[in-house]
């Protein structure tokens, strides 16, 4: 009697498609990323993704595999990435849905105008010297010795006139007040 033997055969090739699908999804964070940076808004992130994927599988044949993959990638995303930026340049935006409005409402951006004409007004009754200061330190955020460095100053003297500025600035807005005009 012959011998029946099972031969193992060798585990299947993957076909061509499931090797770029495989190396697509390997680089999938990496595909997002670039595309983030090259500016394309998160909107049109998975779109523009899939178009990279597409271009990926039409050009499996001719990408040569002994090279990496990533910069190959990176060249598909920014034509893509361009392409995308030149359209939505061209394109002239048609019915456009506007998200709910999350700013203030009318009377609160009224509110709001009066009171920076109030401080605006009053800040002009600051002589220049100390009203500079106050507002670059109370309003731009720059630190006092950065003050003193660039207006030439002793670290002291814009301590002092800071802190007179800001005691102009309450008088003055105590003094609106009391004319008629409420804060």
């Amino acid at each position: 009697m012959a011998e029946l033997r099972l031969i193992p055969s060798p585990p299947p090739q993957p076909t061509r498609d499931e090797e770029c699908l495989d190396a697509f999804q390997r680089e999938l964070d990496y595909i997002y990323r670039s595309l983030r940076r090259l500016g394309t808004p998160m909107s049109e992130l998975d779109d523009l993704a899939q178009e990279v994927f597409l271009a990926l599988q039409q050009n499996w044949g001719e990408y040569d595999r002994t090279r990496p993959l990533r910069p190959y990638l990176f060249g598909i995303a920014f034509r893509i990435s361009a392409a995308s930026q030149r359209k939505r340049r061209r394109e002239v935006a048609f019915g456009v849905v506007e998200p709910d409005d999350l700013g203030p409402n009318p009377d609160e951006a009224l509110q709001t105008k009066q009171m920076r004409g109030q401080v605006l007004a009053a800040l002009e009754q600051i002589p220049l010297k100390r009203r500079a200061i106050l507002v670059m330190h109370d309003l731009d955020d720059v630190a006092v010795r950065d003050i003193a460095t660039a207006l030439s100053l002793p670290l002291f003297t814009v301590y002092s006139r800071l802190r007179k500025a800001r005691k102009e600035l309450e008088a003055a807005l105590r003094r609106q007040k009391r004319e008629g005009g409420s804060l």
